[in-house]
């Protein structure tokens, strides 16, 4: 099995965000159980890889074998979800469950020589993108915001909408991972991730007063000191609603919404897909949001340039 670069190079240069002391005991196995099951897991593999090392900590801990044979049994998953989890919320204890499972029933498959597992989970939904004009009344809204909480808005809407971060990448970015070119764009880094992330020319005023902090804290809420803190959004949103019927700030329908964009300006699908961290084809949930094109656009782009057509 053959993985890409980028997978590869996450798989390789995991390491948790506070590594316990059996890390190292059980890190290679770790690796090669992601490894060997990342290419058919519909779920991302820095997901896969904290779940998998939550699991086998616990194992080690209790005594078990480090065999990621024994990791994987079902009773083993099973009583890690029930005794091992007690500081996850019973949601999150049960996702680590389903890819846990998943990722025992790929291996499984693998083994024997069968052919791709089926998919284990509903295809995701998409939210909904904000409409131009209620985009623009939201920034219209942070903008008049007072203190840390105008630039926490602000900031919310540049690295969401903006860059088209998750909110788990928008939790990470801390001021470092913020860089300015010579042509004035802002490029940002985001920590377990080697795409190119660009802001949008719209936005890149508020990011650059971020890269010129001389700290290097978080970008969104700088207060905390930890990157999942508890609530991080949910909190944040529900002590700041947008006012004049305005829907409140979601990251996932501000990425959406980054997404149509880049879609609608007919930007290339593998561009917008690699800026993204997903494949190509998954930007197709996102199509029915785009709106068409007006005839003599499609005309024009279908027919090309006079010299293009010379060639």
């Amino acid at each position: 099995m053959t993985l890409d670069a980028e997978t590869s190079a996450t798989i390789i240069g995991y390491r948790p965000q506070n590594p316990q002391p059996e890390w190292d005991l059980v890190a290679g196995h770790v690796r090669m159980l992601v490894a060997a099951s990342a290419d058919r897991s519909p779920y991302r593999v820095q997901r896969l890889l904290t779940a998998t090392t939550w699991l086998a900590v616990w194992c080690h801990r209790s005594g078990l074998p480090d065999d990621p044979e024994v990791w994987l049994r079902h009773e083993t998953i099973d009583a890690f979800v029930l005794t091992g989890c007690t500081d996850l919320a019973p949601s999150s204890a049960q996702t680590y469950r389903a890819w846990l499972r998943h990722m025992r029933a790929t291996l499984a498959w693998l083994e024997r020589g069968d052919q791709a597992p089926p998919p284990m989970k509903a295809p995701k939904k998409v939210g909904p993108p904000y409409s131009p004009a209620q985009l623009g009344r939201l920034r219209g809204w942070a903008e008049h915001l007072h203190g840390q909480a105008r630039t926490d808005a602000l900031m919310l809407m540049a690295l969401a909408f903006g860059c088209g971060l998750t909110s788990g990448e928008v939790a990470a970015v801390r001021t470092g991972h913020l860089r300015r070119l010579d042509s004035g764009a802002v490029v940002v880094t985001v920590p377990g991730t080697q795409r190119l992330i660009v802001c949008r020319a719209a936005w890149e005023d508020v990011l650059a007063r971020a890269a010129d902090r001389p700290s290097d804290a978080f970008v969104f809420r700088p207060g905390r000191a930890a990157r999942h803190a508890k609530n991080l959004f949910s909190s944040w949103t529900a002590r700041h609603t947008p006012t004049g019927g305005l829907p409140a700030l979601s990251v996932r329908r501000l990425r959406s919404s980054w997404i149509v964009e880049l879609l609608s300006a007919r930007i290339d699908l593998g561009v917008v897909a690699a800026a993204a961290g997903m494949s190509a084809s998954a930007l197709a949930r996102y199509q029915h949001f785009v709106p068409a094109l007006d005839e003599p656009t499609a005309l024009a782009l279908l027919r090309g340039k006079p010299d293009e057509q010379a060639r």
